[in-house]
C-alpha cells in the first residue's frame, strides 16, 4: 500500500541500511524473452567471467531457466532445456566431449530434484581479497553434480574433488 521509494526507505531504516534490492531481470517484457527463447538459434549462457561480481549477480540463469520458463511457464520440456543449457552451448564453443551423455564423454552431470529446485535470495559477501565484496546466490535442488565421473558436489556441499579444469586459449576440451 506504499510507494515503492517509500517501501525501500522504510526497508532501509529497519534493517539499518543493509536492505538489499535485488531486480535481476533487465529485460522488463516478458513476451519478448519468451520470443528470444523460442528462437533455435538462441544459445543459453550469460558471464562476465566475474568482472562485475560487486555489481550483478547472473549465475543463477540457469536456475531460472529451469525454474520459471520450463517448470512454471512450460516454454518447453525438461529435455530440450537441459539440451539447450548444455549441448547447445558446448558445441557452439566447441566443446565436442561435452554436454551429451553418451561413451567417450566427459560425464559432467547434474542430478536434480525437480520440484525442489530453487533460488534463495542472493547475499553480499566481502570475502574476496583486501574486504572486497561480491554477491553469492546458492541454488536448492542439485543433489550432485558429477563432474568427468567424480562426484564434486552433494546436496549444494563440494565433496573436495577436483575434477574440473580451467579452459584457457582452447579450441576443444580432451
Amino acid at each position: 500500500g506504499v510507494s515503492v521509494a517509500e517501501a525501500f526507505m522504510d526497508l532501509s531504516l529497519e534493517s539499518d541500511g543493509r536492505v538489499l534490492i535485488n531486480y535481476p531481470f533487465l529485460n522488463q517484457d516478458l513476451r519478448a524473452v519468451e520470443e528470444m527463447l523460442a528462437d533455435p538459434n538462441v544459445v543459453m549462457g550469460l558471464a562476465d567471467a566475474g568482472a562485475h561480481v560487486g555489481q550483478i549477480l547472473d549465475a543463477s540463469q540457469p536456475t531460472w531457466f529451469l525454474t520459471y520458463w520450463v517448470r512454471e511457464r512450460q516454454i518447453c520440456s525438461i529435455e530440450r532445456a537441459i539440451q539447450r543449457l548444455s549441448a547447445a552451448g558446448a558445441g557452439l564453443f566447441g566443446l565436442s566431449n561435452r554436454g551429451r551423455i553418451r561413451p567417450g564423454m566427459r560425464g559432467d552431470i547434474n542430478l536434480i530434484d525437480w520440484d525442489g529446485l530453487a533460488l534463495p535470495l542472493p547475499t553480499f559477501r566481502h570475502d574476496l581479497p583486501h574486504g572486497a565484496g561480491r554477491f553469492v546466490q546458492g541454488a536448492h535442488g542439485y543433489e550432485s553434480t558429477i563432474v568427468g565421473g567424480e562426484v564434486t558436489f552433494e546436496r549444494g556441499e563440494h565433496t573436495g574433488a577436483r575434477a574440473g579444469t580451467v579452459l584457457r586459449g582452447r579450441t576443444s576440451a580432451t
